[in-house]
């Protein structure tokens, strides 16, 4: 793994190259929408796209992304299509700034509020279906933008690619193609005592379990179901980012064949990096990686004007002597230039 140092020199050298690559794009805005994609439980969507309107910063709850709300679309091709997955608990606009920047770049970006799984409403965490669906809904997603009459033709079909944070990590790692043993949550929080972020999970989320049903991260749970396995071979580039990791198969990480980014956060008291990023990273040498020297598990959401309490503490907090608004711009560049790398 490389320092944070290595990787910020690296993302300033990417972002120059980007650039020049980019030409005009990156001198586009971004538009936003909502759009709703019919399911068992509708999916509200935030799509994120280039447009030539002015933006502005618009408050909606604790954040300001700054958007042009409405905006027709750029009419130059797009450089592709961008999922964007929170992590538990979360909401579509936990990572506004780095989705407003891949659609000053170009890209269409489709950040979802996970249905069951957001900041209302945690009962798929108890459902017995939470590695599954996760990813499934990820996949209708992308199957509803790709039959969508205004979008579906745009999209090249050969540049999707998919960024994930904590759970969002598990399920666009998911979709690249690692396979899941719910068996291995319980397991692992029988045997070890150093994380507790992860093997609480299952606490604060506010249902209780259907009869028979137990909550997929508590250590006492019911005879695991078979394996999980919910690849999108759409899917052709991941950046995982503080990814919940630990019940992948090694063997089904090491199988993966598209191009992996995945950054862990130094101090994370909610997901142990040894154990989730940093077993990505161990199992599939070839993905690009990082340590992010000081972060916390929070540092790669949009900041907050104020508190976000959650079941894996406050998303707005930082370790002492970390500068989230300093390194913010730092992942945009990373991420950015990681896609600009695979479809050059």
């Amino acid at each position: 793994m490389t320092s944070i140092r290595t990787l910020i020199r690296r993302a300033r050298l990417t972002a120059l190259a980007a650039l020049s690559l980019a030409g005009a794009a990156n001198a586009q805005n971004a538009g936003l929408r909502t759009l709703t994609v019919p399911g068992d439980i509708p999916m509200t969507v935030a799509l994120f796209y280039p447009t030539a309107a002015p933006a502005r910063a618009i408050p909606m709850g604790p954040w300001q992304p700054v958007v042009a709300p409405g905006a027709p679309s750029s009419p130059a091709p797009l450089k592709g299509l961008i999922l964007i997955s929170h992590g538990t608990g979360g909401t579509e606009l936990n990572h506004h700034n780095l989705a407003t920047r891949l659609a000053g770049e170009g890209y269409l970006v489709a950040a979802v509020r996970h249905p069951g799984d957001n900041w209302q409403d945690r009962s798929m965490v108890t459902s017995g279906r939470y590695f599954s669906e996760r990813p499934r809904q990820l996949t209708l997603v992308l199957d509803a933008l790709l039959a969508n009459p205004e979008w579906g033709p745009r999209i090249p079909a050969d540049h999707i690619g998919a960024v994930g944070h904590s759970a969002g990590g598990y399920s666009v790692l998911a979709l690249a193609g690692a396979q899941a043993e719910p068996q291995r949550a319980a397991a692992h929080c029988r045997t070890v005592q150093d994380d507790p972020g992860f093997c609480d999970l299952a606490k604060g989320a506010g249902a209780t379990p259907a009869p028979g049903v137990q909550p997929a991260f508590q250590a006492a749970s019911a005879p695991a179901p078979a394996r999980v396995s919910a690849p999108d071979r759409r899917i052709r580039a991941v950046v995982a980012l503080a990814p919940m990791a630990v019940v992948f198969t090694p063997e089904s990480l090491a199988a993966i064949s598209v191009p992996v980014r995945v950054m862990t956060a130094e101090a994370d008291p909610v997901l142990n990096g040894k154990y989730h990023g940093g077993y990505v990273a161990a199992h599939l040498p070839k993905a690009q990686s990082a340590v992010v020297a000081g972060a916390g598990h929070f540092a790669f959401m949009a900041p907050s004007s104020i508190p976000l309490p959650s079941a894996a503490g406050d998303a707005s907090s930082n370790p002492v002597g970390f500068d989230r608004a300093a390194f913010l711009p730092q992942l945009e560049n990373e991420v950015a230039g990681f896609f600009a790398a695979q479809w050059r």
